[in-house]
Order: C-alpha cells, then structure tokens, then sequence
C-alpha cells in the first residue's frame, strides 16, 4: 500500500492513516478493486480494461483518475475475459452480460454464496445459469451451435479468495 502523508492538524490529533486508508473497519466499508488488482485477477492488460470502460462494456465508478470496480462488476469482466478468450465477439459479448445482469438479478446474493456450483452456458445469443451438472453437460451435448462455458462459482472464488487483492472504500486524506 502506498505511503500517505498526514495533515498537521490529523497528525496532531493521533489519527492513524488506517483509518483514512482502505481499510475493512471503514464506515463505508464497500470492498473495491482498483484497476491493477482487477486486471492481474482478469489476465488482461489495463489498457483492455480502459477500452472496455471507454466502450461501456463494463463501466467503473471514476474516482479521480482511478476506476474503482465492486465485486459484481469484476464478475462481468472476469466473464468477459473468458468469453474473449473462447473467441465469442465483443458485440455477442455485450448481449451475453444483459441477459447475465438480468439472470444474476433474479438469482440476488446466491451466487455469493457458492454452495452449488452455477455454470454460464451461451451461445452469443441466449443465456443459461445452471447449478446442475448433468443439465449443463446435456445442453451442451444437444447444442446445433456451438457454445461457451464459464463456471461462475470459480469466477466468485477468484475474488472473494484472500489472494484477490481488494480495498475497502473510505473516505481520502485530502493531502494539499
């Protein structure tokens, strides 16, 4: 974590940059990724991340100059990444992640709670999220197109994982 300089006045009254810093015990305590954090956990560049924001693919909060992303939209771009890596077009893409809002909408906190393992299954045009196996398999076997897989329970074991490195958001130290 970057150093922070302390204002006299914040100094003098014995406040700890933690808790000006992210920190878990923040009021806010809003967990966000910063943009390095969600392209090392995505694998893609920050540029691409850039260009998905200037594109509104999945668009960040500005805070500053930084984009600062909620669990939910890393999901998106954790999805998007797979997708692309599967060769599905970036405009199948974009109709894959309305139907996925409206589905993960439907669905609430479920998917956070990883208990069964819920799977993705497109085609660029329609969208399924299942929790059982043997349907998932099944749609697959009895595709006439071809379709794409992603395991969005691992996708929320990537950034709920300690390994995942987050930030809660709290309020900043103006410095000048």
């Amino acid at each position: 974590m970057a150093a922070c300089r302390l204002l006299p006045d914040v100094a003098r009254r014995g406040i700890s940059t933690a808790s000006f810093m992210f920190s878990d015990k923040s009021p806010l305590g809003e967990r966000v990724f910063l943009s390095a954090d969600v392209a090392r956990l995505a694998g893609v560049s920050l540029r691409q991340l850039q260009w998905w924001d200037e594109r509104k693919v999945v668009a960040p909060r500005h805070d500053d100059r930084r984009r600062v992303y909620v669990p939910e939209q890393i999901l998106e771009i954790l999805t998007v990444a797979a997708l692309r890596r599967k060769g599905l077009s970036l405009q199948k893409i974009r109709k894959v992640l309305r139907l996925l809002r409206r589905e993960l909408g439907h669905q609430g906190s479920h998917i956070w709670s990883m208990e069964p393992k819920l799977y993705l299954i497109t085609d660029g045009n329609s969208l399924f999220v299942d929790d059982r196996a043997e349907s998932v398999l099944s749609r697959i076997a009895e595709a006439t197109k071809p379709m794409y897989l992603v395991c969005l329970t691992d996708q929320v074991e990537r950034i709920t994982s300690e390994k995942a490195a987050h930030r809660y958001r709290t309020r900043q130290l103006q410095l000048f």
